[in-house]
């Protein structure tokens, strides 16, 4: 794909985040002299040629109140890895779910699952529920809380 220099300023509009307004990619045109329509239609036209790889959000949990935020890494019997990554995956409480290639012997975690919450005891909740309703209590496990926060944002093109 060939990118024009109305592109080159659409990527950089857009790689600081989308304004928080009912018609954010109408204010980028704007900013760049585009419309709304051609500004949706670029960005769809770079996702689709592979020159931006994915658009979504990030949230900060933490600003929104979400401190006690753990991760519980599964040792999961690979003929398993599906069904259960689907299960977790499908949960309301679960906010992320992936499987990673084990690091043995050291590590033999290929499951990893985020819940995001208010206070430790409750995470500590959801995940005693989830355990007993869908039926995990063999599956070895390990409930990781955060302890140290790093900068969050998405991709960013030069």
């Amino acid at each position: 794909m060939v990118l024009n220099e109305q592109d080159y300023r659409l990527i950089a509009e857009i790689q600081g985040g989308l304004p928080l307004s009912s018609h954010p990619y109408a204010e980028i045109g704007q900013r760049i002299g585009l419309d709304e329509e051609t500004v949706i239609g670029r960005i769809d036209a770079m996702l689709e040629g592979g020159v931006i790889k994915r658009l979504g959000i990030v949230v900060r949990h933490h600003e929104l109140g979400y401190t006690a935020n753990a991760m519980v890494v599964w040792d999961v019997p690979d003929e398993r890895l599906d069904e259960v990554g689907a299960k977790l995956g499908a949960l309301d409480c679960i906010t992320l779910c992936y499987q990673r290639p084990r690091r043995l012997p050291d590590w033999p975690y290929n499951l990893f699952c985020m819940i995001h919450g208010r206070e430790r005891d409750k995470v500590l909740g959801y995940i005693d529920r989830l355990i007993s309703s869908e039926g995990l209590a063999e599956i070895p496990h390990k409930v990781l809380f955060s302890g140290r926060r790093f900068k969050q944002r998405g991709a960013r093109y030069q």
